[in-house]
């Protein structure tokens, strides 16, 4: 395991063991999945992992303008993987779908007539993704782990592919970009890496909550002299396991501890139709819709006006009846 420039470098095998070892506060619904295009193997020298994720960081501050790497994760050709953001803020990788997601940068160019994936690649890909799958207790499936090509470009709709897209991660992607790909030849190799079913989440949560202040402590102990052990930002959702006077555990098996002050409670829900509008303002009358949502995604609710829901932290909201509110 190697640091420079901030980053970490990993095998396949530190990193199922780092990211195990991680507080995450965040909540974590979603896993993407990229294909970088350029820099891809051509630029790959086989000792240039830092180098060239020190690049596209230069590439994303300063010509994108975004506070830092786009990805949690590039993931290169010679299967070694090296961390990009911290995991404690949304990625900057799918337009409208970057809340509640970790985002896995593929380093080449796999489209058809691009480069071939190497064996050591599609192994660590693979692994990653089944990786972060159990520490996360995310399905590996079309809901829940996702392909850039499924979202337009201009809107952040999930259009599967139709409409103003990206190919990636690549056409020839484990077999294509299209979900019928994914299902027959990304998903199976993942479940089986991930060897047996993932679990759901603890049924000792008690409640979703979200980060109200600028950012807030993350402490071993409940009071102020807890050891911190990190920071999370302002709108983070986190799950809440335990109630001590005026602090709350964020973790089910850790001792990991938030001022309750700092923290409103909120509900979620799952989306129960296709292509749920998502318009800004609550109510038909806003027009355009800004996005929509597909059947099954999950949702948090952070305010309701009359029958609408508000499911950011930003003016989206959706129609009350479409979404089944949990208890």
């Amino acid at each position: 395991m190697k640091k420079k420039y901030g980053f970490t470098l990993l095998t396949p095998t530190e990193f199922e063991s780092w990211i195990k070892e991680q507080d995450v506060a965040r909540t974590i619904f979603f896993i993407q999945e990229h294909h970088t295009f350029s820099p891809n193997y051509v630029h790959f020298k086989g000792n240039n992992h830092f180098e060239l994720q020190k690049g596209m960081q230069n590439y994303h501050t300063t010509v994108n303008g975004w506070q830092d790497i786009g990805q949690h994760f590039s993931i290169f050709p010679d299967g070694m993987v090296v961390t990009g953001r911290n995991l404690e803020i949304s990625p900057a990788c799918i337009f409208g779908f970057n809340s509640n997601s970790i985002c896995i940068e593929n380093v080449g160019n796999f489209d058809i007539g691009g480069d071939t994936m190497r064996p050591e690649h599609k192994e660590a890909i693979v692994r990653v993704t089944a990786a972060l799958c159990k520490r996360f207790r995310v399905p590996a499936d079309e809901g829940r782990v996702v392909y850039h090509h499924w979202f337009d470009l201009n809107t952040g709709n999930r259009t599967d592919g139709s409409g103003v897209t990206k190919s990636c991660p690549g056409t020839n992607f484990f077999g294509g970009n299209t979900v019928a790909a994914a299902k027959q030849h990304f998903y199976p190799l993942v479940q089986k890496a991930i060897d047996g079913v993932v679990p759901p989440p603890a049924s000792s949560m008690l409640y979703y909550a979200y980060v109200t202040a600028k950012s807030i402590a993350i402490r071993r102990k409940p009071n102020i002299l807890g050891k911190k052990i990190n920071t999370t930002p302002f709108g983070s959702v986190l799950r809440i396991y335990e109630e001590h006077g005026n602090w709350l555990r964020i973790s089910a098996g850790k001792d990991e501890w938030v001022a309750a002050r700092n923290l409103t409670r909120v509900q979620h829900g799952v989306v129960n139709t296709d292509d749920l509008n998502v318009r800004f303002g609550p109510g038909i009358e806003f027009n355009p819709p800004v996005g929509s949502v597909n059947k099954g995604q999950i949702v948090i609710i952070f305010a309701q006006s009359n029958n609408w829901l508000r499911i950011g932290l930003d003016e989206r909201w959706v129609a009350k009846r479409f979404v089944d509110i949990a208890a």
